[in-house]
């Protein structure tokens, strides 16, 4: 079995570095790697450890009911009430436990939308500017998919790898879709299915660690290769408490660090912050100086503010008399609501897409007063859906601290019109698929694996934080490579954008463009699908 690489736990090796990147998460493991031939130096902080791999990694009850992996701390509503994020501290950050599903934001996305609750920004950049860095994000990341199966998206390149294909049971419902009207499509996954790949297709993905490492996460995929370059450090358990300035407040000047009890200052000639849009505004917050009173990098007002998440819902579609005997059930989605709505709310209504496939245990854990044979009656006979809503950037949703220095956040969402419209026709659609229950739950503050906004960028220093190329406007030597930059938050997963971007912005810290920049994975021509 593989396992992680073996590293000093006597701190850095060295004072000064060229860039120091706080979180190894999709945003920071892939500028490390965008940066390791670069002739720079690289420290690379991640605030928790490698996850281990070991047998609870594909244990349903070990995870969602004992929630042996949770590690974040816990976080405030407006009221004080403590609950605990979906957020991990891992190197590899969220990915280590995500599903997946690495999908380009659309054309469209990029421009100002009208929505019932007002207009999604554009962005200081277009869908054509990060064109080629999607491209480099799939190779990188081994995204397996279909280029003609989804009207939505525009692309003249073949995927990296061909789409995975489908279950019989996915395979029947897609039939089933088509037959009415809808547009199914295989979803763009970064797995290691190619020939000679270790993915084994298995029920414990979504939502799990990958005991083989097959998932293409941050860790595998990025930070492990830029640490066998030579030029990039990983400082692992090691928290970030604030980024320094020099007395003039416009350049930044290292980090201060608590490494295994220890505090160390390392300097930098470059920070770049990538700790999640939630702690990477908190870090700036708590970097207040007499030059940035509000936070570092704050002179907009904006940081922490416009605190982004999708209106999510979960949907499970039960035939009481149809066992469903898909494992590896995430490999459709249908975008029929995402430029359009309906008659009575002719606006972009979301996204929709299967999960991995429901356990009783996963059940369990929000459903603790349901006998578990009921459970997995259910979770045998079901297919399983979460569908996304656009939630709109609102100033008043935002990441603040308390008095003690906890993170608090405050939420309420918005444009809940179209999400109920999109729950109310997904509905529609599986019941006329043949499923005869169809139970949903929307998720609440707690959900936030696409949290996004809270540093956002623009061509306006009075009305945004960083510039087009995630700059900050204040301090000429900061970056925020995370979601923490997203204008808006279109709805799809984020994953594949932050890590296009990350490779956009190295690029213009190297000087290099997209023209004479290599791709760092060749895929092959042929391919054969594991089934």
């Amino acid at each position: 079995m593989t396992v992680e690489p073996t590293l000093p736990d006597d701190g850095p090796t060295r004072s000064h570095y060229d860039f120091v990147i706080v979180g190894s998460g999709m945003g920071g493991a892939t500028m490390a790697y965008a940066l390791k031939d670069s002739g720079a130096s690289v420290l690379l902080i991640e605030r928790g450890d490698f996850l281990p791999q070991e047998k609870q990694n594909w244990d349903a009850e070990a995870i969602f009911v004992k929630h042996r992996y949770q590690n974040a701390e816990q976080w405030y509503d407006p009221q004080g009430k403590a609950f605990t994020p979906g957020n991990y501290y891992y190197v590899g950050g969220n990915t280590k436990l995500y599903g997946s599903s690495l999908v380009r934001f659309r054309r469209e996305d990029f421009r100002a939308t009208e929505h019932a609750d007002g207009t999604s920004p554009a962005w200081p950049f277009q869908y054509d500017d990060l064109r080629p860095y999607y491209l480099r994000a799939e190779q990188l990341y081994r995204v397996h998919g279909d280029q003609f199966d989804d009207p939505t998206l525009e692309r003249s390149e073949p995927f990296p790898y061909p789409a995975i294909g489908h279950e019989p049971p996915v395979q029947e419902a897609a039939d089933a879709m088509k037959r009415m009207g809808f547009t199914p499509s295989n979803i763009p996954l970064g797995i290691d299915l190619r020939d000679g790949g270790s993915c084994i297709r298995c029920a414990t993905c979504d939502g799990f660690p990958c005991r083989v490492l097959a998932k293409s996460d941050a860790d595998v995929r990025c930070v492990r290769p830029a640490l066998e370059s030579g030029s990039v450090e990983l400082l692992t358990n090691a928290y970030v408490a604030r980024v320094r300035t020099d007395a003039t407040g416009t350049r930044a000047t290292g980090v201060d660090v608590t490494h295994s009890g220890t505090s160390i200052s390392i300097d930098a000639g470059t920070v770049i912050v990538s700790c999640g849009a939630v702690n990477s505004a908190a870090l700036l917050l708590r970097s207040a100086t007499d030059q940035h009173p509000q936070g570092l990098g704050n002179s907009s007002g904006t940081v922490g503010r416009h605190y982004m998440v999708h209106n999510n819902t979960v949907m499970v579609a039960v035939h009481p008399t149809r066992k469903n005997t898909a494992e590896f059930q995430k490999t459709l989605y249908f975008n029929d609501f995402y430029t359009k709505g309906t008659a009575d709310h002719p606006y972009p209504l979301g996204h929709v897409q299967l999960i991995g496939k429901l356990q009783a245990e996963m059940l369990a854990g929000r459903r603790p007063a349901i006998p578990k044979w009921a459970l997995s009656y259910a979770a045998h006979r079901s297919m399983d859906w979460w569908l996304f809503t656009e939630d709109m950037p609102d100033p008043e949703n935002r990441v603040s601290l308390t008095p003690k220095g906890d993170i608090q956040i405050r939420w309420v969402p918005n444009n809940v019109r179209a999400h109920e419209v999109l729950v109310r026709e997904t509905r529609k659609l599986l019941r006329g698929m043949g499923y005869p229950l169809v139970f949903s739950q929307t998720t609440g503050i707690e959900v936030n694996s696409h949290q996004a906004g809270t540093v956002r960028a623009g061509s306006d220093p009075a009305a945004s934080a960083l510039d087009a190329d995630c700059r900050s406007h204040d301090v000429d030597n900061l970056y925020v490579v995370d979601s923490a930059f997203f204008p808006s938050l279109p709805v799809m997963n984020p994953a594949l954008t932050i890590a296009a971007n990350a490779l956009r912005v190295a690029d213009h810290l190297t000087g290099t463009t997209p023209d004479n920049a290599s791709t760092s994975v060749t895929a092959p021509a042929q391919h054969t699908t594991k089934r």
